[in-house]
């Protein structure tokens, strides 16, 4: 028997939405301010996933940069539906727009520009009934979650919004998802906030208008205030696999250092199985770190790709800027094999600067890329968010490293070297922390992990960190919000070129 260990999906991919279509699942995340948006995964057995494409992948479908974006705004929370012979994903811009749905015939597009719908409120959610009938629910702040009779395709209200059932009294009831399960309508959320006390909740009905009944042991699921190692469980959602099996997706994330513990990889998806009583309630297990995976084929994917060497026409899907990519920002053909980045901006502190990067998603890993600064100023930079980020950059003769943490900005270390190419190093580690202060715990360490930044000429990389950080600064319970780490390459003056890049984890007994 195959066994799964959890995250199925590692990293900042948070909000997982999922339909099954014959043997294939889909399953798409929020991507708040970072374009492309929203992205798309497949897997044959709900363990393995590939990272297929991203919905919103195209200037046309969204006024790019996003209006008014800013970090941790921008797509929240989709959901994704197998309808008609169509794929339907309904999602929220809250910094313009609110609610809208686009539709592919296919999972891989393209997708159609967005239909607008006119509804506040956050989460959408998308259900049919046997004679074609939309319901759409969603969270709305001062009400709850609320419900409504849509037209998906021209965008029109039809009946509604009402409100419905909010939970069982815990604070901000929201991404509810409808699904019509035997003879019953069941109504799941999440509350009780995406910190430590987020869990999830069902309610079902014999209609989508209601009333709805709240199960008797609810939350169905909660690690609040147990010591598990993954913690904040929540925003879930359900599928049947083919054999008959229920399964849960959702969101946590995995804490690490001192008291209270920070997650710097953001909120990742999880997977854990559901069984359904006789009296027609789930139960649903505690999100364990490894299981016995779902029945039938073992699909391995293809891994994603350690190192990119930029010697194709397109980025792969899993590069992502934080508000926008302008055209003229980016090139993979003005120097062939080489990916060239033209600044826009000449700070990170604040929006409108150049960045290509991936999601952090391992606790231990090590980034490398070859740069060629010759005629600008860029790096390698781990990115919160603007007043959140660690960088070793290059120009003018200089290496340097740089932290900013909220109104600190300063260069730690500075080092001259030659015109290049040079090799840059990102290293994150685990073990062998960086001490804290002496008043802390006694001299101990306090943070999740230690950024070592290295300098070096190709093919024979400097040994010797320019700079070492604690990484707790780049924490989500420091800097806030709803991301995940993001390391990437950047410019912020003239033109700069990265050779290659490679992302590779580094397995430790503790990782």
């Amino acid at each position: 028997m195959h066994t799964y260990d959890n995250p199925v999906i590692s990293g900042f991919h948070p909000d997982p939405s999922v339909c099954r279509v014959g043997d294939d699942y889909y399953l798409v995340c929020s991507s708040f301010e970072y374009v492309p948006g929203l992205p798309l995964f497949h897997s044959r057995d709900l363990v393995h996933w590939e990272h297929i494409g991203n919905v919103l992948d195209r200037p046309g479908q969204l006024p790019l940069p996003l209006p008014g974006a800013k970090a941790s705004g921008g797509l929240y929370a989709p959901t994704i539906r197998h309808h008609d012979g169509r794929y339907w994903v309904v999602n929220t811009n809250i910094d313009g727009g609110g609610n809208f749905v686009v539709r592919a015939e296919r999972p891989e597009g393209p997708w159609s520009d967005p239909v607008w719908i006119d509804l506040p409120g956050i989460d959408p959610d998308l259900a049919w009934e046997e004679d074609g009938t939309c319901w759409c629910a969603f969270s709305r702040p001062e009400g709850g979650i609320n419900m409504a009779r849509i037209d998906p395709v021209e965008g029109e209200v039809l009946e509604g919004p009402f409100a419905t059932w909010s939970g069982s009294g815990l604070k901000y009831p929201e991404a509810p998802h409808l699904y019509r399960i035997g003879d019953w309508w069941y109504l799941l959320i999440a509350e009780g906030g995406t910190e430590r006390g987020h869990s999830v909740s069902i309610a079902r009905a014999r209609s989508p208008r209601g009333p709805w009944e709240g199960a008797p042991a609810n939350p169905l699921l909660s690690h609040s205030g147990t010591a598990r190692s993954i913690q904040n469980t929540g925003h879930a959602d359900l599928v049947q696999a083919p054999d008959g099996s229920w399964w849960m997706v959702l969101l946590g994330v995995r804490p690490r250092g001192f008291t209270p513990d920070v997650h710097v990889l953001g909120r990742e998806t999880f997977l854990t199985p559901v069984e359904w009583r006789e009296d027609g309630w789930p139960v649903v297990t505690p999100v364990p770190e490894s299981h016995p995976a779902p029945g039938g084929a073992w699909h391995p994917v293809p891994a994603l790709t350690a190192r990119d060497d930029f010697d194709t026409t397109a980025l792969a899907p899993h590069w992502i800027s934080p508000f926008a990519r302008p055209e003229d920002s980016w090139s993979l053909t003005e120097r062939p094999g080489w990916l060239v980045l033209s600044a826009t901006g000449t700070t990170l502190d604040r929006p409108g600067y150049t960045f290509v990067g991936r999601r952090q998603q391992h606790h231990d890993c090590r980034v490398t890329a070859v740069i060629d600064p010759d005629t600008g100023r860029g790096g390698l930079s781990v990115r919160l968010d603007e007043a959140h980020h660690y960088e070793v950059e290059v120009g003018d003769g200089e290496a340097c490293v740089i932290a900013r943490i909220g109104p600190l900005h300063q260069t730690v270390a500075r080092r001259p070297v030659g015109p290049g190419p040079l090799t840059l190093t990102i290293e994150v580690r685990t073990s062998d922390l960086v001490p804290a202060s002496p008043e802390l715990t006694d001299g101990g360490t306090t943070g999740p992990d230690t950024l070592a930044f290295r300098v070096g000429d190709p093919g024979a990389p400097d040994t010797r960190p320019l700079a070492e950080l604690d990484g707790r600064y780049l924490s989500t319970e420091v800097a806030c919000g709803f991301t995940g780490r993001v390391v990437g390459m950047y410019a912020i003056e003239g033109a700069v070129a990265f050779d290659w890049f490679e992302y590779v984890p580094v397995l430790t007994p503790d990782a």
